[in-house]
């Protein structure tokens, strides 16, 4: 059986789309689906291929693949989302929260994760 370019079209775009349809939501979405990828994300950043910017986000330090990179973007839109909730609630700028952000996960960064100064060197975690 031939399936027509009609049917599968409008298949493959629904399933390419979908996933990226799905994020969004509340921060409790966003929080939600950050400690589903916990795991993945801290070995990434074991590996140091993934970074801890001043920013507060996730920074490419190496060559990733594209799953893991689809990852980092979905992470960092999470993030995101939960600074726009603190900076709605705390009436402050949201970039003043995700900097924030970035001095408490330097804080509680295992050993060996790099990390970003405020100048833009980078340096690991002793």
């Amino acid at each position: 059986m031939q399936l027509s370019l009609n049917r599968i079209i409008p298949f493959l775009l629904i399933s390419t789309l979908l996933p990226f349809a799905l994020m969004g939501g509340t921060a409790e979405d966003a929080t939600f689906r950050m400690k589903d990828r916990l795991e993945q994300i801290d070995s990434m950043k074991a590996s140091g291929s993934v970074g801890e910017n001043v920013e507060g986000f996730l920074e490419v330090r190496s060559a990733l693949g594209p799953r893991q990179t689809s990852m980092i973007e979905a992470e960092n839109a999470d993030r995101l989302i939960v600074y726009k909730e603190v900076s709605k609630k705390t009436k402050q700028p949201v970039e003043s929260v995700g900097q924030q952000r970035a001095l408490r996960i330097a804080e509680i960064a295992r050993s060996g994760v790099w990390l970003e100064k405020p100048g833009g060197e980078w340096y690991q975690k002793p």
